[in-house]
Formats: structure tokens, sequence, C-alpha cells
């Protein structure tokens, strides 16, 4: 598994190392073409915004593949679909809508839960890369000549958390509700003295994108692509919005795990959760998918490029695994994969997130309180 650091230093994306930009961000991230995206009139959120962590050494090359169980899991039957944004709420790089084929496959009804994840963390005893602390010589030589080493005090085992402020604050800069915790990590996710007793069926969060691959390949299973990903949450629905249909997240009942009231500061709990909730607290998508919007975002096998979509230049991609390399002109020296679905911290001021077709990235060594997966399995 490769590693993907940030190599340069960008203004305002770092929290770890202050100045010298290199780790855990909390990134603000300095889109290059700043006129285009006023132009296309996006507001700050968090597609533009999303934390990014210092590497530490893989493991996960060791976890041995295992046999896929298809309990728990739903079969999606495959079929053509228009991916991708098809009316004026889509972010840049969810245009153009795109016919897309996918075979069949199936699909996991719910994100991961701590219960499952610890299930393999015993069996395998797999370190994830929250609980794991940088190694400065092996990131040394992927970092400029003449790059100062950090304080140790911060080169420790860490992940990022969710601290929302007491009030109103700025959406442009993420620093003002994520901050860099030692001792955060999948038991822990909101550092020392929170834990997961008692939320054995919560999702578990905290895992890279790394994490999420070791424990699909345990599972016999896989991280689902992005198509499949996107044609599971529309549930047959070709041209809906969102996973139940059209209808706007806060109107009627609740139908997701998403912030109502102003974020980050306020949420109203209307849907009667604050931060994480439990799996299948909503109702299922017309497949029995559980969660397809809302409470965390889901990693998905995918490379992100912000200009794929652009790229496909077949009239129907058929089974489409995303680019080769990763590409975000936001951040181009970082290397991300795609995520999917929103969290409980997506709202209309700040993150359209929980729409089928909004599109999320992040370097595949990060952890966050608000991010999961799930997964699928080849016939």
């Amino acid at each position: 598994m490769n590693h993907h650091l940030l190599t340069s230093a960008t203004p305002a994306s770092l929290i770890l190392c202050g100045a010298l930009c290199l780790a855990a961000s909390c990134q603000q991230e300095k889109v290059q073409d700043e006129k285009a995206i006023a132009a296309a009139g996006e507001p700050p959120s968090c597609h533009q915004s999303m934390p990014t962590r210092f590497a530490a050494t893989n493991n996960s090359g060791h976890v041995r593949k295992g046999k896929a169980s298809h309990k728990g899991m739903v079969w999606i039957e495959g079929g053509t679909f228009n991916m991708g944004a098809g009316d004026s709420e889509g972010r840049q790089d969810e245009y153009p809508l795109h016919p897309v084929k996918v075979n069949g496959f199936w699909m996991d009804v719910i994100e991961v839960t701590n219960a499952q994840f610890a299930g393999f963390v015993a069996a395998t005893g797999y370190v994830t890369t929250a609980e794991r602390a940088p190694d400065w010589e092996e990131l040394r030589k992927q970092l400029p000549l003449g790059t100062p080493k950090p304080a140790d005090s911060l080169l420790v085992a860490a992940s990022l958390v969710f601290t929302p402020p007491a009030y109103a604050v700025g959406l442009q800069d993420s620093r003002q509700w994520w901050s860099w915790k030692k001792g955060a990590n999948w038991r822990h996710p909101q550092g020392p003295g929170s834990s997961i007793a008692g939320k054995e069926n919560f999702p578990v969060v905290q895992v890279s994108w790394e994490d999420a691959v070791a424990y699909a390949t345990w599972a016999g299973k896989r991280l689902p692509t992005e198509a499949e990903w996107e044609f599971a949450a529309r549930g047959g629905a070709d041209k809906q919005p969102y996973p139940w249909g059209a209808e706007p997240p806060e109107k009627g009942k609740s139908k997701a795990n998403t912030w109502q009231g102003q974020f980050p500061n306020q949420n109203n709990n209307w849907d009667k959760y604050t931060c994480l909730a439990p799996v299948s607290s909503f109702a299922p998508n017309a497949y029995g998918l559980h969660d397809m919007a809302g409470n965390v975002w889901e990693w998905c096998a995918d490379w992100y490029d912000a200009a794929y979509y652009r790229s496909l230049k077949a009239q129907v991609a058929t089974n489409p695994k995303g680019p080769d390399r990763s590409h975000d002109p936001a951040e181009p020296t970082v290397s991300k994969k795609v995520m999917r679905g929103g969290s409980f911290m997506c709202n209309d001021s700040y993150c359209k997130g929980y729409r089928t077709s909004a599109r999320m990235k992040s370097s595949p060594d990060t952890g966050l309180e608000n991010t999961g997966f799930r997964c699928v399995a080849s016939p």
C-alpha cells in the first residue's frame, strides 16, 4: 500500500507542524482557480475542506484474505444508470452526468460497526493507522531536503476529532472544529476518556482507507467502486437527488443522520442525534441499504480525480474503477481516495454530502471521527 504525504506548505492546511504544514491537516484547501469556483457559485463546504493525517507505517499487507460470507449483505442487480449530478446542486467534480453500467454485486446492508471491526482486530492483531506513531526517519525521505523535524510531542499516535465551537464561526477555516488529539482512535473516537463501550452497533470511525482495505481483505470482500456505491445509493431511482427520493432531508420525517441548525456550533437534534447514530436508525433505501446518506462518510476503492468524469470517452462506461492516479487541483501534492455518502456533520449551509452524487476525498492514511466504510463482494 502506498503512502501519500503532503510535501509542500499549503497555507492554513495543517495543524500538527504549525508553519511547516506537514501533518494532520484540518485543511482549508486552497483552490488554484478561485475565480472559477466563485463563478460556479459554490459555497464553502466540507467538499473543499477535509482534514488529512500524517502517514504512519502501513501494516495492512499482512492481513490474509478471508472467505466472504453474504450474511448481512444484499444482492444488487447490475444495470445502467446516469452517474453524477443532473441538477444545479452538484459541485464541479460531479459533472457531467454520464451513463455507467455496473455488474451485479453484494453489498453490506449497514456500515461496518465497532463490534465487527473489533472482531477483525481480535482475529488479526491489526493496529490501525491512528494507533501508530508517525516514523520520522521514513517520513523525511519523502519530504523536501532541509525540512526540520517536528517536536517529538507531535510525532505521536493521534487522529482528528470533531470539536465544535460554542459560538458561530465562519465556514472557511475547518481548523475551528477539528482538533489533532493524541490517543484518538477507533476505540477512543474522541480521544482519551471516550469509549465505544455500549456502542457496538455504531459505525466504526477513525479508520483510514488502509484500515478499511485491511478489514475488507480479512472479510473476503472489498471496498465498493465509486460507481457501485452511487448505483446502490440511488436504489433504482436514477434521477432522484437522495437515496430516499426527492424530498429534502429536513422536510417530513427524519430520513438520515445529518446536522440540523447552525453548523458547526448548534445542532438542534431534530433527527434525535447530535453526532453518530447506531446503524439502521433510519429507513433503508429501495435496495434495503441503511445510512447511504449521513452518519459517516464511506471510503470507496477509487482514486480521486476532480476531472475524472470529463475524461470518460466511451458512450457507456462499463464497471469503471476510477483513474489510475489521484489529482485534486485544490491540493495537487496529496493523493486521495474517494469518499461517499455524507456524515452527521452535513448541513445545507456547509455540506450537502448526503446527495447521491456528492463526492468527497481524503488521503488514504486519514482517519476522522465522521468517516467509516462498508464492503461489497463480487459474485
